[in-house]
């Protein structure tokens, strides 16, 4: 009762908002898919304008804790929940043929952000959460580094404004492009796959090109591809966190308070126990209970994963000065456009190295 007393109101708030955002991010005008948004996106962006035309709303006693609350702890719950749609065993047997590609983005998109941080004398926690958020899997992984990092909400905005913005490009331009350069239909899978940053805009990218190419498995095997980078949220935000807490300790040393239990991202963890979950339901004899875990419930918290992932951002959103985001948006959006155009870059190269290049699905 307490919690629903003091956390409540701003909670919500944020449902509600999170619930526009979902109709919004689904909706298809003419030939327009606003899916290639997302609803994330359209949550941050009705916070900040809430937050614009109305200052203190998120600091007001009745709704702070609740936004919070939401900021913090359902971000983390949205993680754990997305855990449920990783088959390890499903990723291992498809993603195998994309983990050079994988890898060589990821590194690259890491080294890259790092050079551009000392160039551009950014904020380490933005160019961090750019760095991985372009690498991995966009707001999702964001998400997941953000608490790790203890990145504030005008941090976690800024960050996911660049890869949005990347996001609608890549989905728009991506799929015209890769078949005018010759790319074959699983070439452009796995190019979409590594090079797009978050599942939506994979997704609306992939189906593009499947109109594209007449053929309609380069969405799928786009998706798995995606969901293998999204595997390396795991040694990422443990690396992280190991950084974090060498930091922390040599700091509590100082002031005899540092705490391991503190810094460690435990809900990583629980990511972990989730996709092992859906693993080992996979192997299980099909019966009643696995058709229903893979048709019904894995859908399920998909679903429900984006919703908490359109909260969080509604609650950051909120307690985002949008003017503020504007003026200091330059260098954030520089360096998401090195990482952006390395990670295409690479990508097609690692491909035309191994020969998946012009391979057809």
């Amino acid at each position: 009762m307490k919690f629903l007393k003091s956390k409540g109101l701003g909670i919500l708030i944020c449902v509600i908002v999170a619930a526009i955002a979902t109709f919004l991010g689904g909706l298809k005008i003419g030939t327009v898919n606003l899916e290639v948004i997302g609803a994330p996106v359209f949550a941050i962006l009705i916070g900040m304008i809430i937050t614009l035309c109305a200052p203190g709303f998120a600091t007001a006693d009745s709704r702070m804790d609740g936004i919070k609350f939401t900021s913090k702890k359902i971000l983390q719950w949205a993680v754990i929940i997305l855990g449920f749609s990783l088959n390890l065993g499903t990723i291992a047997k498809v993603g195998t043929q994309s983990l050079p590609v994988i890898v060589c983005t990821i590194s690259v998109s890491l080294i890259v952000a790092a050079i551009m941080k000392r160039v551009l004398k950014m904020d380490s926690k933005v160019s961090t959460l750019i760095g991985v958020g372009s690498s991995i899997c966009g707001g999702s992984a964001i998400a997941a580094t953000a608490p790790v990092i203890d990145a504030d909400d005008e941090e976690i905005a800024q960050s996911i404004s660049v890869i949005f913005l990347f996001n609608v490009l890549a989905a728009l331009i991506f799929p015209t492009l890769g078949h005018a350069l010759g790319m074959g239909s699983e070439g452009f899978a796995i190019f979409a796959g590594t090079a797009v940053n978050d599942t939506s805009s994979v997704t609306a990218a992939a189906s593009t090109a499947e109109e594209i190419y007449k053929c309609n498995s380069i969405l799928s095997t786009a998706v798995t591809v995606k969901l293998t980078r999204t595997l390396a949220i795991i040694p990422i935000t443990l690396v992280l966190a190991i950084l974090q807490m060498r930091k922390a300790k040599e700091q509590g040393n100082a002031q005899n308070n540092f705490s391991f239990k503190k810094i460690f991202p435990w809900f990583i963890l629980f990511f972990i126990g989730a996709s092992v979950i859906t693993t080992v339901v996979g192997l299980l004899p099909e019966s009643g209970f696995s058709l229903w875990y893979g048709s019904d419930f894995v859908p399920a918290m998909k679903w429900l994963a984006k919703f908490f992932i359109a909260m969080a951002m509604c609650a950051i959103g909120l307690n985002t000065n949008l003017i503020q985001l504007v003026k200091k948006g330059g260098k954030p959006i520089l360096m998401g456009l090195c990482c952006w155009v390395m990670i295409s870059l690479v990508s097609i190269g690692v491909q035309l190295l191994t020969g998946i290049y012009y391979t057809n699905l």
